[in-house]
């Protein structure tokens, strides 16, 4: 499956970057975000709860960075494991451009799945993705518009 989507946010995109790599913001954002630990500068590891159609799990994973193109763009991959419900493994590709004091964040992300997750269906799945994501930019831009605010 691929995502792709982007959102204008009202902010210089040095602080949207470092946002990004910001774990507590990060865990404040991410939909069912339980833990999230930063073991390096680009290394996380994270336990998130997430409910899919009827399969509710708890997902444990590890996600890599790759900021060789940063603050421009930057790249990640990772993988979860939610027990029985399956497993999710993916990427993305992140550009940042700022103009006017804005950024502009779009990301193409693909994600693989397995077990009783794909037993679910791809439209069910495509659409829980994009809500989750569309969830995720939506407090991740309140976020940095209340501490622009403050």
């Amino acid at each position: 499956m691929e995502l792709s989507d982007e959102v204008v946010i009202d902010a210089p995109r040095d602080v949207v970057y470092a946002a990004l790599n910001d774990p507590e913001i990060l865990k404040e954002c991410i939909p069912g975000c339980e833990e999230l630990i930063q073991h390096s500068d680009t290394e996380l590891e994270a336990k998130v709860v997430l409910k899919v159609g009827p399969v509710k799990a708890r997902f444990g994973g590890t996600v890599t960075l790759d900021k060789s193109g940063a603050p421009e763009s930057f790249s990640l991959d990772g993988e979860g494991s939610g027990g029985t419900a399956g497993f999710a493994k993916g990427g993305a590709d992140v550009t940042l451009t700022e103009e006017d004091g804005k950024t502009t964040l779009k990301y193409e992300a693909r994600v693989d799945i397995g077990g009783k997750l794909a037993q679910l269906g791809s439209r069910l799945i495509g659409s829980t993705a994009k809500k989750l994501s569309a969830k995720f930019f939506t407090k991740f831009a309140e976020t940095l518009n209340n501490e622009a605010a403050a």
